[in-house]
């Protein structure tokens, strides 16, 4: 993979196996106080482990099961805690747009824009992001197969703007339920590099009735496969406690156990690279 480029405010470049970046954050904002409280932590613990950090959060849950769960705060306050995060911590920021009108606005102030799996297909919206010249990073559709997020890159480059990320996040399999198919996290990295989001994985949606359920106590394995798989980055939702949280709270994981579990990854990736590489292609 070429594509070598500066993300955010920091020297941060995703084209290094051996140091993964983490894109971590709570599933969406519930208040600025605990958004700073979770930013300086990890970051703290990044600067610590010498792994390139960027801050997520959602300022708005556009696909939530129910009309009535927790959204966000929306995209203009959403915005403006972002920006101060931003500020104050000097950390890249990452958020998702769900139409048109949210990508001029978001553009001023994150530094990746991210389509959601569910409009990974959303032609106008990945063409009017790629348009802003910011990183775009596209999770993949759990109804996608990883061959067909080639032609969603396409998309992003023929704009002209070759800063695209692509992020696996599970594949439906019958009702409720998402699998890992790690196949696809190499079929993908020949279009782009590949990220993966260890937290939705292990999501079963509309698993609750009117919310979604899952089991945190998968994110391990499923994490050290992706890493052996060969991954540029890991994405997470990290809360300071999950059982409370407002959306996915079955599937964030805990703040305080953050450390600890990335120490491990840093430890796989050194192994991982390691490894004589084998391509019987």
């Amino acid at each position: 993979m070429n594509w070598i480029d500066k993300l955010g405010v920091e020297d941060i470049y995703i084209n290094d196996k051996k140091r993964p970046v983490l894109i971590a954050g709570p599933c969406v904002i519930e208040s600025k106080e605990q958004v700073f409280y979770i930013a300086e932590t990890l970051k703290k613990i990044c600067e610590k482990l010498e792994i390139p950090y960027i801050f997520k959060a959602s300022y708005d849950k556009a696909n939530r099961t129910s009309h009535l769960s927790f959204r966000g705060v929306g995209i203009d306050k959403g915005l403006e805690i972002l920006s101060e995060v931003k500020n104050k911590y000097n950390i890249p920021i990452i958020s998702d747009v769900h139409n048109l009108d949210e990508v001029d606005p978001a553009a001023e102030i994150l530094d990746i824009i991210q389509i959601p799996a569910f409009l990974c297909r959303q032609t106008d919206l990945i063409i009017k992001a790629a348009k802003t010249g910011k990183v775009i990073n596209i999770k993949k559709g759990q109804f996608v197969a990883p061959e067909d997020m080639g032609k969603v890159v396409e998309k992003v480059r023929e704009q002209g703007n070759n800063k695209v990320l692509l992020t696996e996040r599970g594949t439906f399999f019958g009702y409720q339920n998402l699998v890992n198919d790690f196949r696809g996290l190499r079929i993908m990295g020949k279009f782009a590099p590949v990220l993966y989001d260890a937290t939705h994985s292990v999501q079963m949606p509309g698993g609750k009735g009117d919310y979604s359920g899952g089991d945190r106590s998968f994110i391990p394995i499923l994490t050290r496969a992706a890493i052996a798989a060969g991954i540029y980055g890991i994405f997470m939702e990290i809360h300071p406690n999950p059982d409370e949280a407002l959306s996915d709270r079955h599937t964030q994981f805990p703040l305080d156990s953050a450390e600890e579990f990335l120490t491990e990854c840093i430890k796989l990736y050194e192994l991982v690279e390691t490894f004589q590489k084998w391509d019987l292609n």
